[in-house]
């Protein structure tokens, strides 16, 4: 990771990760970490779902991964707005469907982020999420 971060955008805001590859959260918590932003971490979507309703209004965005263990992404999505029918999730995958996508972004996802992630893709899309009202 290079000197690129003073040009992205960041934030102070605590940002979810729900991931269950080790590779893809290092990767993720270390450059949002470099953009300011506070990170929780969870390996999979009942640890996702725990963890939000445990600190109900002190997560701003989640990153969703859409293909994980013991609970998915799809379901792992319904479980967070039915706690917080408010929650910003920008959904996650590199290999979902199209139709996958599009069902949770009519549900209320605010957006997609293709895998493999590139960091000034990620950090654009995270702070326009984060600042829409």
């Amino acid at each position: 990771m290079t000197d690129d971060f003073k040009t992205l955008p960041g934030g102070k805001e605590t940002i979810l990760i729900v991931d269950d590859h080790e590779t893809i959260w290092d990767f993720l918590i270390e450059a949002l970490q470099r953009l300011g932003y506070s990170v929780l971490l969870a390996e999979n979507g009942l640890d996702a779902v725990e963890i939000y309703r445990e600190n109900p209004h002190e997560i701003d965005l989640v990153l969703l991964d859409m293909v994980m263990p013991k609970l998915g992404g799809h379901q792992t999505f319904y479980k967070i707005k039915a706690i917080d029918p408010d929650a910003k999730i920008l959904l996650s995958s590199g290999y979902v469907s199209e139709e996958e996508v599009n069902d949770l972004l009519t549900q209320g996802a605010k957006g997609f982020l293709p895998k493999p992630h590139r960091i000034s893709v990620m950090a654009t899309e995270v702070r326009r999420i984060l600042d829409e009202k």
